[in-house]
């Protein structure tokens, strides 16, 4: 059962550790225990969204990661149930729907795509070197390493495109017209692909933290109806004898946040600190959707929100929180840089205990 629609089960499914909105089934990110990592993102195409309820393309993350045991089989699961049940229904937790088609970033410890969609249609991209950013746009342009077997024939139908000279997805694909929204994220897309530019070839997990933290560009979020509900940066070594190291934050606005680290072993210890309540009577699940609303907020994001408070009173004793959350985040980057550089092997408890852990002292600090 996913968010909407009901699909058939497959034989085996992976472990999976997904950052979520709480209200639905799917995920905004996360990565199961192979090492594969998906995030998606929404976008505005030239093919109309579907307000009848079909699989949210966060169904579709939750999907791919717990039935591909690579980034390309992600892929390919995504792209076949995009093609079998199609996308569309609200995306946000109001009554009034809020629609939209989806692109998704999907890499593990080998390989890196960029898929894109524009209903059922879809291309996608493999990444082979450097570094690669999405921002609420189509970015795919004539560099298509796999397509939708109908998709040219469709935008020659619709007399989006010739049929002669050059292919490009994005360009064929997206609206003349761009809503407001669309136009803010060219902005956002330009000054991520900069800050990464001016990374190349020291790309750390700080260093892409400090990137999500950026207000400046607009990459970090926090107000405005919108703003960046969680955050994720995986460390997914080539050495496969080395661990996968996923840092969430599991709070929004990673600028007063704290990365922690999670390592899937046998015995994990849950973090119900985490884990947002669920509701016997959930408007999310009542025909109709979303007439009224519950308070979903898990332990860890009250004790945030009542410290972002204190933060915007009190400006010195923030600061001082602030630098304390900024230790416990930096303990964590050591200790994982010890266990992937092989200079510490701490035991499988300790791991499965790690996130628990994190989050129960950044919990103390609140």
């Amino acid at each position: 059962q996913c968010t909407y629609l009901e699909i058939e089960q497959v034989e085996r499914t992976h472990a999976v550790v997904l950052s979520r909105p709480a209200w639905l089934w799917g995920a905004e990110m996360g990565a199961n225990d192979c090492g594969v990592c998906v995030g998606n993102e929404g976008v505005w195409t030239r093919e109309p969204v579907g307000e009848a309820e079909a699989l949210l393309g966060m169904d579709l993350v939750r999907l791919g990661l717990e039935r591909g045991g690579s980034a390309r089989e992600a892929l390919e699961v995504i792209t076949a149930l995009l093609e079998r049940y199609g996308q569309g229904g609200s995306c946000k937790e109001e009554p009034v729907p809020f629609v939209y088609h989806n692109t998704f970033l999907l890499a593990d410890r080998t390989e890196a795509w960029v898929l894109e969609t524009a209903g059922r249609y879809w291309a996608a991209q493999r990444i082979r070197e450097g570094s690669r950013n999405i921002s609420n746009q189509l970015s795919i342009g004539s560099d298509i390493t796999a397509e939708h077997p109908g998709l040219r024939e469709q935008a020659r139908s619709q007399g989006w495109w010739s049929g002669a000279g050059e292919f490009s997805f994005a360009q064929v694909f997206s609206l003349e017209k761009q809503p407001p929204r669309m136009e803010a994220a060219k902005a956002r897309f330009h000054a991520g692909k900069e800050l990464l530019r001016q990374h190349a070839g020291h790309i750390t997990a700080e260093m892409l933290m400090s990137i999500l933290r950026d207000k400046d560009s607009g990459i970090c979020v926090d107000a405005e109806g919108f703003r960046t509900a969680g955050s994720m940066v995986s460390v997914l070594p080539r050495d496969p004898a080395l661990p996968c190291v996923h840092f969430f934050t599991a709070t929004p606005d990673p600028s007063r946040s704290v990365f922690k680290p999670f390592v899937f072993v046998a015995g994990i210890k849950p973090a119900p600190q985490v884990r947002s309540p669920t509701f016997l009577q959930d408007p999310a699940k009542q025909i109709p959707r979303f007439q009224s609303s519950v308070d979903r907020q898990h332990e860890l994001y009250r004790r945030h929100q009542a410290a972002l408070e204190l933060m915007e009173q009190d400006r010195e004793l923030g600061q001082k929180l602030l630098e304390t959350l900024q230790e416990l985040e930096k303990q964590g980057l050591e200790g994982m840089k010890e266990l992937l550089e092989g200079t510490v092997s701490p035991c499988p408890e300790e791991l499965a205990d790690l996130f628990f852990d994190c989050v129960e002292a950044e919990m103390k600090f609140y």
